[in-house]
């Protein structure tokens, strides 16, 4: 039997001819070409490796770090940078590295569990109200406008300060606070993807609401949707650190770069390296996140990977 001719079309561009596997070709090799795409500049490789530092440094915290995070030295307070202590220490004692090291968990933490809470609801919120549209539209999109009426940061502060100063319910506050703009988002993208060739068809072959939903309409736009989540990403480490700034975050003595960032702003022109160094490390952080979800929407865009 003849096998079927999988080679580019006549007129094909060499770079669509690059860009996408062809039919037959293993997931492997699409995954390589996505991650060629993605890394081919050199900014999205720096933000890759800050970011893979960041993790390990989280995850061996018990084990690289040089001192104990909560124990306090009161005979080594407000040291400068030191070979003993390669960041300094703070107010009263702590190694800074230490702490910093223990403070990523706290990021990761940031990052997980409000994108979970925001997805989970967020997502599935958006697809019914494109899909369905009429009063189940109206209802849910007058309550996310009421959400989206207030500011942001304003917003998770009053649910922070409702819910108890913590760790988990400052998270909770910035994850219910996400929902409404991914909801809206999602949304948005069930309304264009609804009137596409390819659900117009399942439509009239007789596929239910669900089925649409589920097997054409979700797969068609969640590469939207990661790039906007990765995106997010850095605005969620934020604002965990403003709460921790706050008094709203994580509770001493467990370190938290927002919460060490705030300690340190008492002592900015005797000890500016308690202060400095958590605020890089949350400047870093975001910016790495930033950079590599711009190389992510750059990699899933099909006009510029054309191009």
């Amino acid at each position: 039997m003849a096998q079927p001719d999988v080679s580019p079309r006549k007129g094909a561009s060499d770079a669509e001819s690059a860009s996408w596997p062809m039919a037959g070709e293993p997931t492997q090799h699409a995954l390589m070409l996505f991650c060629g795409r993605l890394f081919a500049r050199p900014l999205p490789r720096f933000a890759f490796a800050v970011l893979i530092l960041v993790l390990l440094g989280a995850l061996f915290a018990p084990h690289i770090s040089p001192y104990d995070p909560i124990k306090p030295d009161f005979a080594a307070a407000r040291q400068a940078p030191s070979a003993d202590h390669p960041l300094g220490t703070d107010d009263i004692g702590r190694d800074v590295l230490s702490r910093i090291l223990y403070g990523a968990r706290v990021s990761l933490l940031a990052a997980l569990i409000p994108l979970s809470i925001s997805i989970s609801i967020g997502v599935p919120l958006g697809l019914i109200s494109g899909l369905l549209k009429g009063w189940t539209d109206d209802i849910i999109m007058r309550v996310l406008d009421a959400l989206l009426a207030f500011p942001r940061i304003v917003l998770i502060i009053a649910i922070a300060g409702i819910l108890g100063p913590s760790l988990l319910n400052a998270l909770i506050a910035i994850g219910v606070v996400g929902v409404a703009p991914l909801a809206r988002l999602t949304r948005g993208l069930t309304l264009s993807a609804s009137q596409e060739d390819y659900v117009l068809a399942a439509r009239a072959l007789g596929s239910s609401n669900w089925r649409i939903m589920m097997s054409h309409i979700l797969p068609n736009i969640t590469a939207a949707i990661i790039v906007t989540v990765s995106l997010d990403i850095g605005g969620i480490i934020l604002a965990e650190a403003t709460l921790s700034f706050l008094g709203l975050g994580i509770q001493p003595p467990n370190p938290s770069w927002g919460s060490m960032v705030a300690v340190g702003n008492r002592y900015i022109q005797t000890a500016p390296w308690i202060s400095l160094v958590p605020g890089t490390a949350i400047f870093l952080t975001v910016m790495s996140v930033n950079l590599l979800g711009d190389g992510l929407r750059d990699a899933m865009d099909p006009y510029l990977r054309n191009r």
